[in-house]
């Protein structure tokens, strides 16, 4: 095999919860993840350079080092010794820094790609073992699907795909610091919180109407006085038929859960005519 293409899925967080700062300074988590049919294209091709190479359709991503996908793919070839190089091509649809682990999704895809493309056998989780070196959110993303996330989000339970729906990823022309958020975020002074227990257990019977009456995330109370933008979008599905609507992540990105098409297809059209979005997405739960 001389080149592979892989979908590199996004992610929402159904919940999301900050428990405690830790002393290392990381933070404890709780949350329910879920991945959704926005992805980024990712091609990864063989070269005889002994180089890793990275390239992005847009300028705003670092084709360095740096790039999670560059430090996935040297993890690897540099364990196994590897001498061949790879020549690494991302096309972004996820949002970038907008709360949806487009860039952890990249390096857990790379992980995946460059395990099957010089056929190392590795299972997915020794690749989760070793993604959690690169990013809190990887080893979900390497495991996929709808899961309980604890820990910084690297310690998971996968649970059952939820009820189907429609579901509107919005991502209005701002970008969040995930760092910011985090930095500004008092866990002791939080009075409203997620209750991910009733939440997975709405999931596990199948009650969406139940599961969407739950979703909640915390970091809203950071982002959204910084961003009021995401109250509007917010506001804009809950008027037009969402059963709920919340940030994801850290954000700026919003989502909302719509079991009538029609009117989740009317959303999207307020939406556009409002001018508050810089990305926008029709799209389901990716349960594979």
């Amino acid at each position: 095999m001389e080149k592979i293409e892989l979908k590199a899925y996004g992610k929402i967080n159904l919940g999301l919860d900050v428990i405690r700062k830790r002393p290392d300074g990381y933070h404890d988590l709780d949350m329910i993840m879920q991945m959704v049919d926005v992805y980024d294209d990712i091609v990864i091709t063989k070269n005889k350079t002994g180089k890793i190479e990275v390239k992005t359709d847009t300028a705003v991503l670092s084709n360095g080092k740096d790039n999670l996908a560059y430090m996935a793919a040297k993890m690897l070839m540099d364990e196994f010794k590897i001498k061949d190089g790879v020549n690494i091509y991302i096309n972004k649809r996820i949002p970038i820094a907008g709360g949806m682990a487009g860039g952890s999704s990249d390096c857990a895809t790379t992980l995946m790609g460059i395990n099957q493309l010089f056929e190392l056998g590795l299972s997915k989780e020794e690749l989760m073992e070793r993604g959690v070196k690169l990013g809190a959110d990887v080893p979900y993303c390497v495991l996929g699907g709808t899961a309980i996330a604890r820990g910084i989000g690297e310690v998971l339970t996968p649970l059952p795909a939820p009820a189907d729906c429609h579901v509107i990823i919005a991502k209005p022309p701002v970008s969040v610091s995930t760092a910011y958020v985090y930095g500004h975020i008092k866990p002791l002074e939080i009075t409203k919180r997620p209750d991910i227990e009733a939440m997975a257990q709405s999931i596990k019977d199948g009650d969406l109407k139940k599961m969407a009456s739950l979703i909640y995330n915390v970091m809203e109370d950071v982002t959204v006085g910084e961003y009021p933008i995401i109250s509007e979008i917010k506001q804009v599905m809950l008027d037009n038929g969402a059963l709920n609507s919340i940030m994801s992540g850290s954000g700026p990105t919003v989502f909302g859960l719509f079991d009538d098409k029609e009117k989740a297809q009317q959303c999207v059209k307020t939406l556009e005519e409002k001018g508050l979005t810089q990305q926008l997405y029709l799209t389901k739960f990716h349960n594979e």
